[in-house]
């Protein structure tokens, strides 16, 4: 089994088919999302693929050690996540075309008018720990 993580984003990939920001969607819209999302990870869930999920919160800051003696550093000139990624999905499949296929479909999800989103999501395969070798 591999682990991979699904991103969902906000910006910074291709527009999605159906190009309506959930800020726009209905209550209902939004609803039927959600829902597809949690009848998803469920089946998951049954399969023993789904590993965990969230929806991100839009707010955040980048922090870096500033030394010693000073504080963090926060913020910097990098594209915010929390403008980029919504949420994120862990699965752990058999094989990188299972982790397509699902990926695939959780693209689908409904968005604005019911219409499947077709939005881009980001696979990731998690590393692994290193094989070590014994004498």
């Amino acid at each position: 089994m591999a682990k991979y993580l699904m991103l969902k984003h906000y910006r910074g990939a291709p527009a999605p088919a159906n190009d309506v920001p959930m800020d726009r969607w209905t209550p209902d819209e939004v609803s039927a999302h959600m829902r597809y999302m949690e009848d998803f990870a469920d089946r998951l869930r049954e399969t023993g693929e789904f590993v965990d999920s969230q929806a991100l919160a839009p707010g955040g800051s980048w922090v870096q050690y500033g030394g010693e003696g000073r504080p963090p550093v926060t913020d910097g000139p990098f594209a915010e996540t929390k403008d980029l990624i919504a949420g994120f999905m862990v699965i752990d499949v058999d094989s990188h075309e299972r982790a397509l296929e699902l990926a695939a479909e959780l693209s689908a999800a409904p968005g604005a008018g019911g219409e499947p989103l077709h939005e881009w999501l980001e696979l990731r395969p998690m590393l692994s720990a290193p094989t070590t070798v014994e004498d």
